[in-house]
């Protein structure tokens, strides 16, 4: 309990994502949609003076190809925020991006039991 004149301490994640993205908007999922594929773009460095959240952001995608979604949960901050910051990073030149996959189609049932047949001639 605060005594009246004290300061009480803010533990709400809230006002850290404020602080992390500076206040600004979050972008919307066009171009960087949840499934979205990211990684850093070969022969860059980090840029000068790096956030705690963006220096993560670099040791985990110097690694290879990871989701948006994998990033904000390895990070611990929103999907929002994350997309945020790698929006930066991107526009900046220092990420590279794959495209979602596009949604699988039906196949049509005819060809699955094709080969389901196939299968069933060929390993009993």
């Amino acid at each position: 309990m605060t005594m009246p004149g004290e300061e009480q301490a803010v533990s709400s994640g809230f006002v850290r994502s404020y602080v992390i993205t500076g206040g600004r908007g979050l972008p919307d999922a066009e171009g960087l949609s949840l499934v979205t594929l990211v990684t850093i773009a070969p022969d860059r460095q980090p840029p000068p003076n790096p956030s705690p959240e963006v220096r993560a952001i670099w040791e985990l995608c110097s690694g290879g190809y990871l989701s948006v979604a994998e990033v904000a949960g390895h990070l611990g901050q929103p999907v929002g925020v994350a997309r945020l910051l790698l929006n930066d990073l991107a526009e900046q030149g220092h990420l590279m991006r794959r495209k979602a996959p596009p949604p699988a189609q039906l196949v049509d049932r005819k060809i699955l039991e094709e080969v389901l047949h196939g299968l069933h001639v060929r390993f009993g």
